[in-house]
């Protein structure tokens, strides 16, 4: 099985060696690299070039932020499997592309398992433990997603539930990712939980910065819930408290 995996980055030159390393050092043979750089003004694309594998792709030019960017990245994308890895995160361990193949049998349109964000100065130190456990529809009324750097979608199914071909609202500046699962979720996407950390992330995310942005993540969600007929203010509350046990489990 080839998998697909795309990453957006712009001016990430201090963390993007890492993901690209993790990626270099998976063990499943058939692995597709797309790299989508927003135009770096750092050294990020003198990063890249070193470290990329020769068969990498990678593209540099303005686009319209991180959604337009996977856009863009999923657009060329060749594998059976197309999965992400964000410039701030790596791959937990040298097994997970081939763990992530293994799971994708016969009628299984995806693939998700556990992430672990880790701190920013401290990589080894764990900050949150992310343990998705199995979908079902009634945990989504609950407030429960998948952690999505870790969710690997079968291409042919991105292709049948992407309006316009674009698999990520680019209207949502900061919850597009909810409205995708939500939005596959509610066309029947059929799913294997891989119970492993798959993806460490570090702390400080977009969607975090402020309280401006907080709150504009949590009118997106409230949004992407009613689209699809997830819930309302109760499920918007849920899905924010539910996080609190994962700062628990470290």
């Amino acid at each position: 099985m080839k998998l697909s995996v795309v990453t957006a980055v712009y001016n990430r030159e201090r963390t993007i060696a890492d993901a690209v390393d993790s990626l270099r050092r998976q063990t499943h043979a058939k692995v597709e690299h797309i790299i989508i750089d927003g135009g770096s003004t750092d050294g990020t694309l003198d990063v890249l070039r070193r470290t990329l594998a020769a068969d990498a792709r990678l593209v540099s030019e303005p686009d319209g932020g991180i959604y337009d960017a996977i856009n863009k990245g999923m657009a060329r994308a060749t594998g059976e499997v197309v999965g992400l890895l964000h410039s701030d995160d790596w791959l937990a361990d040298n097994d997970v592309l081939a763990d992530v193949a293994r799971a994708f049998t016969p009628g299984i349109d995806a693939v998700y398992g556990d992430l672990e964000y880790v701190s920013d100065k401290d990589p080894t130190r764990i900050v949150r433990h992310w343990q998705a456990g199995p979908y079902s529809h009634a945990r989504l009324k609950q407030g429960w997603m998948p952690p999505h750097p870790t969710l690997f979608v079968r291409r042919s199914f991105l292709e049948r539930h992407s309006p316009g071909g674009r698999p990520y609202d680019t209207r949502l500046r900061i919850a597009a990712d909810y409205e995708a699962m939500l939005r596959w979720f509610s066309a029947g996407m059929r799913t294997a939980y891989l119970p492993r950390v798959l993806v460490k992330m570090r702390t400080g995310g977009a969607s975090n910065r402020s309280l401006a942005r907080i709150l504009r993540k949590s009118r997106e969600d409230l949004t992407a819930m009613r689209r699809h007929g997830i819930g309302g203010l109760g499920t918007l509350a849920a899905k924010n408290l539910s996080k609190i046990p994962q700062f628990l489990k470290k």
